[in-house]
């Protein structure tokens, strides 16, 4: 696609920090090509450095970086450039913590591996309009791992705690803990 299909407003500037080597630049690839002008980080810091002397227009943010959580760069951005729309990427097992993102100002959260057409109908998405449906959904085992997990981060990760709050046994919660997420 071309940059003319997308209405990227004046400032087309797009932070990407992640740090993933291969997927950064593939992703910052696909996005120039859709017409950003595309700076890519590698880690909180330089994301951090970057959001504070360059503000973006748009930024893609994985949550969990080698060197600290991508929370903090959400929070810098928001800071210098209020205007700026975040999406968030996450792993699976931190929808909790994208929420917790989308409560500090990014537009929108995305489970990796997200493609350059997701990352850009969610960076251009206005809040009148409701995203098309999921294609794959979750699972209703999905659902309800992805709802122990947050309870369990909401816990700091307090296996007691998490399962007095969820009422379940705490040798079950830590074999659910211990198991894979379902697909």
């Amino acid at each position: 696609m071309d940059s003319e299909a997308y209405d990227l407003g004046e400032d087309r500037t797009l932070l990407l920090v992640d740090d993933d080597d291969a997927f950064l630049k593939r992703l910052g690839k696909a996005m120039e090509k859709r017409g950003f002008i595309v700076e890519l980080a590698e880690s909180v810091a330089v994301g951090k450095a970057i959001a504070l002397s360059r503000p973006p227009a748009y930024a893609v943010v994985d949550l969990r970086l080698e060197d600290g959580n991508g929370l903090d760069v959400v929070e810098t951005l928001r800071d210098r450039r209020p205007d700026c729309r975040v999406v968030v990427l996450t792993g699976y097992g931190a929808i909790a913590t994208a929420v917790a993102a989308v409560k500090i100002g990014a537009i929108d959260y995305l489970s990796k591996p997200a493609d350059a057409t997701d990352v850009t109908n969610a960076l251009l998405a206005r809040k009148s309009e409701l995203p098309p449906p999921p294609e794959n959904p979750m699972s209703a085992d999905r659902v309800r791992w992805e709802h122990i997990q947050r309870v369990y981060e909401l816990c700091d990760r307090n296996v007691s705690e998490t399962a007095r709050r969820l009422s379940m046994h705490r040798r079950t919660l830590q074999r659910i803990l211990a198991k894979r997420s379902p697909k």
